[in-house]
């Protein structure tokens, strides 16, 4: 009887710990561990380029800097984000390579 009560706990830990934010230090740092993974960070935006569909903007999140891609409008400069997405290291877009990129799904915009 006391397994039957473990096993929606241990299912409900299991489900928590995949959805806190990574630091941008480790994806630099280790990048082949990330490599096509969907990660969650959390910081300010530094510098946002895009036009009213898509376009690109960095995230700080006091560890390091990574480029957001998204295919919608991007947030402003300033703003605070949670970003979820794909990471990829080496990913070349118009003819300009970037080193480390994150494909945004989905993106939570808490303001400046």
């Amino acid at each position: 009887m006391n397994t039957l009560r473990l096993v929606p706990a241990a299912v409900l830990l299991v489900a928590l710990t995949g959805c806190g934010t990574v630091r941008i230090r480790q994806l630099v740092q280790n990048p082949s561990r990330y490599q096509n993974r969907t990660v969650r960070i959390e910081g300010n935006v530094t510098r946002a380029t895009g036009a009213v569909v898509a376009g690109a903007y960095q995230v700080d999140d006091g560890t390091g800097k990574i480029t957001v891609l998204s295919m919608r409008p991007v947030p402003p400069k300033g703003a605070n984000v949670r970003v979820k997405g794909e990471f990829t290291s080496g990913v070349q877009v118009l003819n300009r390579s970037f080193g480390n990129v994150i494909r945004e799904e989905d993106v939570d915009v808490r303001g400046r």
